[in-house]
C-alpha cells in the first residue's frame, strides 16, 4: 500500500485528530435513523393505533421528524467542529509566523 505524503508545511503532530468525540456523535446521529428503519421486526406491527393510523404507518412517519431533527443536530455539529479546527489552523499558522 502507497504511503500517504504529510503536507509539508504542517508537522503530523501539530494536526488534529480526524476521529474525535464530537465527530463520534456526528456519526451516530446520522446511524440511528437507518438502524430504526432496518429494523423492521420492531414495527411491523398494527397496534398500537393512532387516530386510526396503524402503528407501521405513524411509526415511520415519527422518524421522518426525529431524521430531520437529528440531521440538523449533526449538520450545526459539524458546522461547529469546521470552525474550531479553522480557529485552531489559524492559530497554529499565526503563532509560527511570529
Amino acid at each position: 500500500m502507497p504511503e500517504v505524503p504529510e503536507e509539508p508545511d504542517t508537522p503530523a503532530g501539530d494536526r488534529p485528530p480526524v476521529v474525535t468525540p464530537l465527530r463520534v456523535v456526528i456519526g451516530v446521529c446520522l446511524v440511528i435513523p437507518f438502524v430504526a428503519m432496518l429494523w423492521v421486526g420492531s414495527y411491523a406491527r398494527v397496534d398500537p393505533t393512532f387516530i386510526g393510523i396503524p402503528f407501521f404507518y405513524w411509526y415511520q412517519l415519527m422518524w421522518v421528524l426525529i431524521t430531520t431533527a437529528l440531521t440538523m443536530v449533526a449538520y450545526k455539529l459539524w458546522q461547529h467542529d469546521q470552525r474550531s479546527r479553522a480557529a485552531a489552523r489559524a492559530g497554529r499558522e499565526g503563532g509560527a509566523a511570529r
